[in-house]
């Protein structure tokens, strides 16, 4: 039985994807899980997150990159039956980290010529495609994980279609303006197409082929990363479009034709509405740690004290909702 796969996915950048798998990640180990968090993205900034920059520099050296994500997608793409093995990096007892790579980018066009010989029953071609799933389950099994989150690039490449097809669920992360909002659009034609395309692939599989993901990548719901609040609520910018989400989600991700709710806060999609935590964010990164985990040795003090409690909440619930949805004890 294959592990739950959970990706955070947006096409635009800037929304807060990696900060918030970041924290998730956090919190489910928190909240007593085991948890492999995946960086599928090319930029790396997960690993980053995790990673101190002298055991960066061992594991982007200016050779082989054997032991990221690049290195099982390699001994695939060298025709091997058998995927590599990236070092799971231990974050503490609970938590693991398969570390993302900037050279990972190079394999696009390798993904995008094997999704076309899917449809010629080419066996490598389905290897190659589903290179990351099995990365992830087999990554998460040495782990003895319960689930896996997966951070992607902001954008609607072949290595973001592979991996989508890895997840069995997507957490779309937002912020209330324009570019987010119509960016809705092409996000969801392109989970819905894509869906749909792999089923058509699964069909022309070769039997003798490694067992394939699924390719569900059914939507949780949408978390939107606020900026600046006043009162607990928004400022009139994003207010604006804030209350524009709701029917955008619906009608562009989840292709519905009901009627939408008419604003965030009543919407059964809309998983959080997250502070942006402003004075809490350095802090946490100098710290090396998420912003609910923050003491008085980091500088928490006075009123951050507050704010820390406040957060913890915020991703404790929001943690908790992911998992009843995608119905994970």
């Amino acid at each position: 039985m294959s592990v739950p796969v959970i990706a955070f996915f947006n096409n635009k950048g800037g929304v807060g994807k990696t900060s918030l798998v970041y924290h998730v990640a956090y919190m489910a180990a928190e909240q007593g899980h085991r948890v492999v968090a995946a960086d599928l993205d090319p930029q790396g900034h997960l690993t980053t997150r995790f990673l101190d920059e002298e055991r960066l520099a061992e594991l982007w050296p200016e050779s082989s990159h054997a032991a990221t994500i690049c290195g099982a997608v390699m001994r695939v793409k060298q025709k091997s039956k058998e995927i590599g093995a990236p070092v799971l990096e231990r974050i503490s007892d609970r938590l693991t980290l398969i570390p993302g790579d900037m050279s990972f980018a190079e394999f696009e066009d390798d993904f995008s010529q094997a999704w076309s010989g899917c449809l010629d029953h080419d066996e490598q071609a389905f290897r190659v495609i589903s290179s990351l799933w099995r990365t992830i389950q087999h990554e998460t099994e040495l782990h003895r994980g319960d689930v896996a989150f997966v951070d992607l690039g902001p954008n609607l490449g072949a290595i973001n279609r592979a991996a989508l097809i890895a997840s069995d669920f997507v957490v779309i992360p937002i912020v209330p303006d324009m570019f987010s909002v119509q960016g809705l659009r092409p996000l969801g034609s392109a989970i819905r197409s894509w869906r749909s395309e792999w089923k058509e692939r699964l069909a022309r599989a070769p039997n003798s082929t490694s067992p394939l993901p699924g390719g569900e990548m059914r939507p949780l719901g949408y978390v939107v990363m606020q900026g600046a609040v006043r009162r607990e609520r928004p400022s009139r910018f994003h207010g604006t479009w804030l209350n524009r989400i709701p029917a955008a989600y619906s009608t562009y991700v989840l292709g519905s034709e009901a009627p939408a709710a008419e604003q965030v806060t009543d919407d059964p999609h809309c998983l959080a509405i997250l502070k942006h935590y402003r004075s809490l964010m350095p802090m946490a990164q100098e710290a090396g740690k998420p912003v609910f985990l923050l003491n008085v040795a980091d500088g928490a003090l006075g009123a951050h004290t507050y704010a820390v409690k406040d957060a913890y909440a915020d991703f404790q619930r929001l943690f908790l909702d992911i998992l009843k949805r995608a119905g994970i004890r």
